[in-house]
């Protein structure tokens, strides 16, 4: 794999979590295990090292349906992961668990270090690292642009309106809709929201982006822009875990496709081995679906 791919320095990245909030850090003594899981694991897509992101045995049941059975996976930092698969077979419901809008029913799930699923942790402060993107972007309706773009980051990160919106334009500029800061959501078409709602992530500086089928809700004319935008972020590094049914995209810009049906991870490859020589039954009929 490429030279982006290096482990990240967790210790770094816990100290900077007890500066957003240092009262926390006498409070909330994380024991060592729950920060280091044991490396002998054999999850799907590797062994436990010390990645990104670590994912481990996750459960998630609503009453009888069984939305998530034993996921475990591996996310190294600066990786583009794409998660494909038939509807209901989990993929959105295990993007959420990454940052917790969904709570797994049982597991583990290390991120930057840190077990996010121990009491003691707090939740708010590790998942404002982790950016998401969802299928009906979210925006305020009754703000403009800038406001949507900037209220987090000042709220959050505790930025000045000035170095927040200079933030803001800038990555406006990136995606081409600097001119739209003082418009409202209702004034701009299904591609240029979703083009902000991945600005308005940005923003917060995230150490991962995840996008849930972000192109799903969009008319087809305005999928390419989306797409370019992501496209964009890949190339220069960032963390991504892309939940879609744009297989052109996944060939392209994924280094790994993961394939999940029946709330489990099936098979996990390549996109040439998942495109060119799936090994399951049940993503040969899938991508034939999908393909043809």
């Amino acid at each position: 794999m490429s030279t982006k791919k290096q482990k990240p320095k967790s210790a770094p990245k816990a100290e900077k979590s007890e500066a957003v909030k240092p009262e926390q850090a006498e409070k909330k003594e994380i024991p060592e295990e729950l920060l280091k899981p044991d490396a002998e694991v054999q999850p799907e897509g590797g062994v436990m090292t010390e990645s990104l992101i670590m994912v481990r045995n996750l459960e998630k049941h609503y009453g009888e349906l069984h939305a998530l059975d034993g996921v475990s996976m591996n996310i190294e930092k600066g990786e583009v992961v794409v998660v494909i698969g038939p509807s209901g077979s989990g993929k959105s419901t295990f993007l959420r668990s990454l940052n917790l809008l969904e709570m797994p029913t049982s597991g583990e799930l290390i991120f930057e270090g840190v077990n996010m699923l121990d009491k003691h942790v707090d939740i708010n402060v590790h998942r404002q690292k982790m950016g998401m993107v969802f299928q009906h972007f979210n925006l305020f309706p009754h703000m403009t642009i800038m406001k949507n773009i900037t209220i987090a980051p000042m709220k959050l990160l505790k930025k000045s309106r000035a170095e927040a919106e200079e933030k803001a334009h800038s990555l406006l500029k990136r995606v081409g809709l600097d001119d739209r800061a003082e418009s409202y959501p209702s004034q701009l078409s299904g591609g240029q929201k979703q083009r902000i709602a991945i600005v308005r992530a940005l923003c917060m500086e995230p150490d991962v982006m995840l996008f849930d089928e972000p192109t799903s809700a969009l008319d087809p004319e305005m999928v390419g822009e989306v797409l370019d935008v992501m496209k964009s972020l890949a190339k220069e590094g960032m963390t991504m875990v892309v939940v879609t049914h744009e297989m052109g995209f996944a060939k392209e810009v994924a280094d790994r496709v993961v394939f999940m049906a029946d709330g489990k991870i099936l098979e996990t490859g390549s996109p040439e081995e998942m495109f060119s020589n799936p090994k399951t039954d049940k993503a040969k009929q899938f991508l034939a679906s999908v393909l043809s």
